[in-house]
């Protein structure tokens, strides 16, 4: 019963985060959520008060970790195909200029 709750919710979330275009509003709109006094669940509730924020709590931590994992990724795989394009080496070598010098 709890999957079948909350995977379409997470589904939800996980397609609307990875898109670019609403990415920092969603995450904003998440802090928003866990740093204001409205919830869905009143945290004066024992335990059903403090689940909400902690699901959006996890969400966001996973999520922005997820991009900073992602990022750095993309470098150094940026980084790797610079260093092993053979196209540099050719330019390296064309942009060599030999000087004759006379005294």
């Amino acid at each position: 019963m709890k999957r079948f709750l909350a995977q379409p919710l997470y589904n939800f979330f996980r397609k609307l985060i990875r898109n670019p275009k609403y990415r920092w509003l969603v995450l904003a709109g998440g802090l928003f959520y866990l740093l204001s006094p409205l919830d869905i669940s009143p945290d004066v509730l024992p335990v059903v008060g403090w689940l909400d924020d902690g699901m959006i709590a996890t969400l966001l931590i996973t999520e922005v970790s997820q991009m900073i994992i992602d990022r750095r990724n993309a470098q150094r795989n940026k980084q790797a195909t610079t260093e092993s394009d053979p196209s540099n080496d050719l330019l390296n070598a064309n942009q060599t200029i030999d000087v004759k010098a006379t005294v």
